[in-house]
């Protein structure tokens, strides 16, 4: 029996297909009132409830063989950075706990490449990368790098545990409707875009989950594994958006730093007026400070592959759920001739 935290999300329950396929058991846990629409059809268990819960994890780990845990809060707004610490630190602290006190055969630990302190453009990451232990207590980063700290710690106690850091994730079953799948559907609309010259690393969530069953099988007790994609501008995601779909649209593209500059002047009236931004301070100053990772040691020790990322997203534009019928295709095909 395979438990799965965090089986809901986006790369959750595109694990759970992942391992169905290969005819494991799976037992899923997913937080009280999280949808469960990503999960429907599949022949599995699934268990209700929270990742602090001690004696619910005890539970939730009877007859388990191997602990994949994706659980974890990824927010790129303000005001949720106690609720990270709870989850991403503590959380983490009790599901590894548990699973240590419980033998477990294999732990298998879903962190992020926001967990490495940031470097410049130049700075290629790699799992020889400090932790970004110094970064602001209660942001994403840090908490990320604290629970990682807290399981390669555990493994020095007997943990057979490995740690995977995927870098931004897209592609299809996206059902809680990620940041990065709202914006790539709104560059497949035939609306003006409002870009931002920065660029970061993006990888398909089903290369990710395949990397994390490879870390399994193939992964070295303590050692972390970079599980990238390929590093591509705001525009050319724009780009590849719209070539799937046959769109096209004006295109403004801001200065990274001047944009930064004008978020950070009007961030407290945006969010007193409630407006929801595509980008944040955060997310811009991600895109800014990005560097190049590095997945070679995934790919020389795990047999790790990352597809194209031009496939990744016209396979996200097509995923049925999201899909555009051939009537707003040719709608949307229309209003361009038009205009032209």
């Amino acid at each position: 029996m395979i438990l799965v935290t965090g089986a809901s999300g986006h790369l959750g329950n595109v694990l759970v297909r992942e391992l169905m396929t290969k005819g494991e058991k799976v037992r899923a846990l997913v937080y009280p009132g999280e949808p469960l629409k990503s999960l429907q059809g599949m022949l599995i268990e699934v268990i209700v409830g929270d990742v602090l819960d001690r004696e619910l994890m005890n539970r939730a780990m009877q007859d388990v063989d191997t602990v994949f845990h994706l659980a974890g809060i990824i927010a790129i707004r303000p005001g949720l950075e106690k609720l990270m610490k709870l989850v991403n630190v503590e959380g983490t602290r009790t599901v590894a706990e548990v699973a240590l006190e419980n033998r477990i055969r294999r732990f298998i630990h879903v962190s992020s490449v926001h967990a490495f302190k940031r470097g410049s453009s130049e700075t290629v990451i790699d799992e020889t990368t400090p932790l970004a232990l110094d970064s602001s207590p209660g942001s994403y980063d840090r908490t990320k790098a604290e629970g990682m700290k807290i399981v390669l710690d555990l493994a020095g106690k007997g943990l057979n545990a490995v740690v995977a850091c995927p870098s931004g994730i897209i592609g299809p079953h996206d059902y809680s409707g990620s940041e990065m799948g709202k914006a790539l559907l709104s560059f497949a609309s035939a609306k003006p875009a409002i870009l931002v010259d920065g660029a970061y690393d993006f990888v398909d969530v089903r290369d990710v989950a395949r990397g994390l069953i490879l870390a399994r099988d193939k992964g070295v007790t303590g050692e972390i594994y970079i599980l990238s994609g390929t590093r591509a501008s705001v525009e050319s995601l724009c780009l590849m958006a719209q070539e799937a779909t046959g769109t096209k649209s004006p295109k403004l593209i801001i200065p990274i730093r001047f944009a930064i500059f004008l978020l950070g002047l009007f961030q407290g009236l945006v969010s007193w007026l409630k407006i929801k931004s595509r980008y944040t301070v955060y997310s811009l100053k991600t895109l800014l400070e990005s560097s190049p990772f590095s997945s070679i040691k995934a790919e020389r020790e795990l047999g790790y592959q990352a597809r194209p990322l031009v496939e990744a997203v016209a396979d996200f534009i097509n995923w049925t759920p999201h899909k555009p019928s051939r009537a707003k295709r040719r709608q949307l095909a229309g209003r361009q001739k038009g205009a032209a």
